[in-house]
């Protein structure tokens, strides 16, 4: 169904906000067969180019980038403090392992005050980010020959499959950097209405500043972000809640806090989906916004922009589960949209 081998890599190779680098220099190898051209833009975002029957452009981005950390201080005892860059839940960080990216990668646990000795107030009160601290198990003198303030720091654990999912850090959102590679690699040859203009973006986390340089620099008529959303299908969530279900099918975005998507490519998007008995829901995602809003608002002229989600559980934690059936599907949705762009009819109605 999936290359999950592939999906392996990707999730677990680091790349922070600003610190692409190896995840960049990955994606690069794998999609050079599958394209014309192939290029980075000064703030290292990926632009591959695939060149079709017209000039048309569309965009397709999907950000490399994953929550992490920077070193903000090292203490007098070796233990470095830090700042998040991303969204965390700090009640995550509790007894989690980590990777400080300094002049070497150094395997280090996120620490805290032990329960034992909180006072009573300490105990019921909801964790801060700063209460953490990054353990390495080393003196001051041999950190500081290693690490510096600055040196960025990703989440430490493996992709593994439970059942019909797969489960790991980094879901969000290289199930997506998974998904438009893999669409590359299906389409090489098949010639495509319009210039696709597949963007790997940096920066996501930190204020969709990737998609915002790079939808500018392209100025696409057309544009499509891929990116996970929430699967809130637990115990304890009412309905109105859940915002997708895993199993249920590719997500199609209808707005988040940062876009109302182009009615016009929500509809495209779900007659491909019909036409093509590609499983989807709807996505209504009340908080948290994606690269849609960089395409959609950066370009010259702005973008008919929508979105392909994929729904994902205890997303922005190192237990993120995706279901294997609906990244296939979110495959297939891109793949059938990006084939048929010029048989739809854009105007206003």
């Amino acid at each position: 169904m999936i290359n999950v081998s592939l999906l392996k890599k990707t999730c677990e190779i680091p790349g922070a906000p600003g610190f692409e680098q190896r995840i960049r220099k990955f994606v690069m190898n794998e999609i050079t067969p599958f394209v014309d051209e192939i290029s980075t833009d000064s703030m290292g975002s990926i632009i591959a180019v695939k060149k079709g029957r017209s000039a048309k452009k569309v965009m397709v981005a999907a950000h490399l980038d994953e929550i992490s950390f920077i070193v903000t201080h090292i203490d007098d005892d070796g233990f470095l403090r830090i700042h998040t860059l991303g969204g965390f839940d700090p009640k995550t960080l509790t007894a989690q392992r980590v990777i400080v990216h300094g002049r070497k990668d150094l395997i280090g646990v996120m620490g805290s005050k032990p329960i034992h000795i909180m006072k009573a107030e300490e105990r019921t009160k909801a964790p801060l980010t700063q209460d953490y601290f990054i353990d390495l198990g080393m003196k001051k003198e041999e950190v500081e020959k290693l690490v510096a303030v600055g040196d960025p720091v990703t989440r430490e654990r493996e992709l593994i499959e439970m059942g019909e999912c797969v489960n790991s850090k980094s879901i969000d959102n290289r199930v997506s950097v998974f998904i438009l590679m893999e669409a590359l690699r299906e389409l090489k040859n098949v010639e495509l209405p319009f210039d696709l203009y597949a963007v790997f973006t940096v920066q996501e986390e930190v204020g969709i500043r990737g998609a915002i340089s790079s939808s500018h620099r392209i100025d696409p008529d057309f544009g499509i972000a891929v990116d996970t959303t929430i699967a809130y299908d637990v115990p304890g969530a009412l309905p109105y809640e859940m915002v997708t279900k895993l199993g249920s099918g590719a997500a199609i975005k209808i707005m988040d806090s940062g876009v109302i998507c182009d009615y016009r490519m929500v509809n495209y998007l779900k007659e491909m989906a019909k036409k093509n008995n590609i499983k989807w829901q709807p996505e209504i995602l009340t908080g948290g916004a994606t690269d849609t809003l960089g395409i959609q608002r950066s370009g010259k002229h702005g973008a008919i922009a929508g979105a392909i989600s994929i729904p994902t559980r205890h997303i922005h934690s190192v237990i993120e589960m995706a279901h294997k059936e609906d990244i296939r599907n979110c495959i297939d949705l891109l793949k059938v949209s990006l084939e048929n762009m010029d048989k739809y009819d854009w105007e206003f109605k």
